[in-house]
């Protein structure tokens, strides 16, 4: 009889405790990004929490940090508790585990395409009109010309402006390395002020009026026209490089948070028709071949190298180019002379 007592009071009881732990719903999901994304999750981050909602009926707030690729990498390694990094290039994620480990190595697999669910490429925003009338990456060392490109130490998109200026002086006629880092040399010569990111460029540019010509990602650019149709042009240079701005799981984070299930999916859905059609619409490249054949006429075709052909990926690329003591030092060593 005590024993009943006892088991039907737990029964009782149980039910009472339940509601507290249901009520328990909301999650809070960290997204550390880098400068040019921040209109493409406003919206995702939107369409994702309403996904999520239906899907489980637990609420989600997604905190979004935006800045210089390289810079956003650091404050990460720094304790930024982000459950997921959708930066620049892979140079940023990899370098995650440089102090200490908080990604696992292969992370490039987890998610198909090395688990970069869209692109871009790098092109070139002038005033209406193209007034100094620049064409191609040759037209940028003209006396005349004042260009604007963020600074490849904290910008990821500086690095890959500066990496698809290399190739295509080393794809010119008779081009070698050293004829490359001629030519780039020059180019940071024409290069009045470099901003830690490649949005804070893109202010300098548009708002300050600094410059003739923007070095910018392709979306960047085509939000800036969006944004001010009768001030800028785009001009597509005859070569550039495959911009493939990588995503991951930041796995130590999402391990203490409980929210590894919640960041998988928040990526893994990046890949879905209906996100690849938002990511068009705010002007990088999808991947999905359906989504690219929609929205074909707004992407130029144009010669693209990638990093890992031209310049055998991005762990040799950092360290040759960008590394303290790297290519880029030497180049900004002797144009301070």
């Amino acid at each position: 009889m005590k024993k009943s007592l006892i088991l039907i009071s737990t029964l009782l009881f149980f039910p009472l405790i339940q509601p507290s732990l249901a009520s328990d719903t909301s999650l809070t999901l960290l997204n550390v990004s880098y400068d040019p994304t921040r209109e493409l999750y406003k919206a995702y981050n939107n369409d994702f929490k309403q996904y999520w909602k239906q899907k489980t009926g637990q609420d989600i707030t997604i905190q979004q940090s935006n800045g210089g690729s390289g810079k956003q990498s650091l404050s990460v390694q720094n304790g930024l508790k982000a459950d997921v990094v959708t930066l620049a290039l892979a140079a940023d994620i990899d370098a995650l585990n440089n102090t200490v480990h908080l990604i696992r190595k292969d992370w490039q697999e987890a998610l198909p395409e090395h688990s970069t669910p869209y692109t871009s490429t790098i092109v070139f925003l002038v005033r209406k009109g193209n007034p100094k009338n620049i064409k191609d990456w040759g037209d940028l060392i003209r006396d005349n010309i004042s260009v604007i490109t963020p600074n490849p130490k904290t910008s990821g998109g500086a690095r890959w402006n500066f990496l698809a200026a290399w190739a295509w002086a080393k794809h010119q006629a008779n081009g070698s390395d050293s004829t490359a880092q001629d030519f780039v040399q020059k180019l940071y010569q024409h290069v009045p002020i470099m901003d830690t990111g490649a949005r804070g460029a893109t202010i300098t540019f548009t708002k300050r009026q600094q410059g003739d010509v923007l070095l910018a990602w392709e979306n960047e650019a085509y939000l800036a026209l969006q944004e001010a149709p009768d001030q800028f042009d785009i001009i597509t240079p005859t070569l550039s490089i495959l911009c493939e701005p990588p995503v991951a799981i930041v796995d130590d984070v999402v391990d203490k948070k409980g929210t590894r299930a919640v960041a998988t999916e928040y990526l893994k859905r990046l890949y879905t028709t209906e996100a690849q059609r938002l990511i068009a619409k705010n002007f990088y490249r999808p991947i999905d071949p359906k989504v690219q054949t929609e929205f074909a006429q707004q992407f130029p075709s144009l010669h693209l190298v990638n990093i890992r052909d031209e310049f055998g990926g991005w762990q040799y690329a950092q360290k040759r180019f960008f590394a303290d003591g790297g290519v880029f030092d030497k180049i900004y060593i002797q144009q301070k002379k």
